[in-house]
This record gives C-alpha cells, structure tokens and sequence, in this order.
C-alpha cells in the first residue's frame, strides 16, 4: 500500500491556499475548504443554491508535497466554477431527462439509445470542460503567485502513486499522459519557455 509524502499538506495549508485563490480569482462566497476523511485522492466542489464550497480528501493531500501542487487542483476546481460548467452541465442533464421522459420511458430501444447517448455526451463535455479548467487553473496559481507548474506535478505525483485515467469512451476525464502533455503545453507558454520544476 502506497504511503503519504513525507511533506504531505496539511489541511491548515490547503485552507490558505484556497483562501488566496479564491480572492484573486475573485470567487467570493463560502471559502470553506471540507476536508473529507477519504483515501482515495480527490477533490471537488458542492454547490448548494447559489453558495459553494470545496471539498478535498486526506488521501490527496496526503499525495501532495507543495502548495504549489494544491494551488493547482484547486485553482482547477475554481476554473469549472468561473468558466459556468456546473450549470452547464445541470442544464444539459436536465435536456437529457427531457428527452426520456418524453421518448424513451416506454420504449426499451429508444431508452437504451438515450442512455448511451447521455453517458457519451457527459463524457465528451466533461472532457472539453476539464481541459478548458486545467488552463483556467495553470493560468490563476500563475497569477496568485503561485508555481505554474503546480497542477502538472501534482498529476504526475497521482500518477506514480497509482492514480491515473485510461483511454475509454465513458471516462468524464481526458487520458492522464494526454493531459500531462497539454498541461505541460500551457505551462511552458505561461512560464515563458522553463521546464518544469
């Protein structure tokens, strides 16, 4: 069983990562950081009406070494809210109720049809919107003062402990290697040439 990093991130420091991001971003709102008791590495946000509030798990920030790494899942996490794809993805799914209730309650065939559709349809949205926050995040850790490299290292530190996506059709997220190689693509444009550190 894979072990936490000798210089884990303690969710005092997670929370002031937060906190600076969430203010240079501009977020407002509930800067709540949720730390869930969870071993497997993740993090997210939860909305709740209009009000939000980011949740990440001991198992990620047991995986992380640096600010700069949570700086960079984080400022990710602020990128789906900034750039509207929660609400976009209410909407689309709320479409996609829709159109079963209407056409594929009764009809096996057509249920099927729509189910599948909605599962490739999430998973080709979801794939545009995390690259499109993966730049929002490398852009705002850069801006907070943050190193750009942030979210290329903390994937590529998930990815040596195990963590990774695979090529699949139905997976929300793009392939680990495919976005470690945008992710490096961006970072270097916004670090004006320098490699990786």
């Amino acid at each position: 069983m894979w072990s936490p990093a000798l210089g884990a991130v303690s969710p005092k420091q997670a929370q002031k990562v937060w906190d600076r991001l969430s203010t240079v971003s501009g977020l407002g709102g509930n800067k709540t950081l949720v730390v869930e008791d969870k071993e497997e590495p993740n993090a997210w946000v939860s909305f709740r009406g209009s009000d939000y509030s980011i949740h990440v798990t001991k198992g990620l920030l047991n995986i992380m070494d640096q600010d700069d790494e949570i700086a960079g899942i984080f400022a990710h996490e602020i990128g789906h809210i900034k750039l509207g794809h929660y609400r976009e993805t209410v909407s689309r799914n709320l479409i996609w109720y829709l159109l079963y209730r209407a056409f594929g309650k009764d009809d096996k065939t057509a249920s099927t049809i729509l189910r599948l559709g909605l599962a490739l349809a999430e998973s080709g949205f979801s794939r545009e919107m995390e690259v499109e926050a993966d730049d929002f995040g490398v852009q705002l850790a850069h801006k907070a003062g943050y190193n750009p490299w942030g979210l290329y290292n903390a994937l590529l530190r998930m990815k040596e402990a195990g963590y990774s996506t695979t090529p699949n059709g139905f997976n929300s997220h793009p392939p680990t290697e495919r976005r470690l190689e945008h992710i490096r693509n961006t970072t270097i444009s916004i670090s004006g040439g320098k490699g990786a550190s």
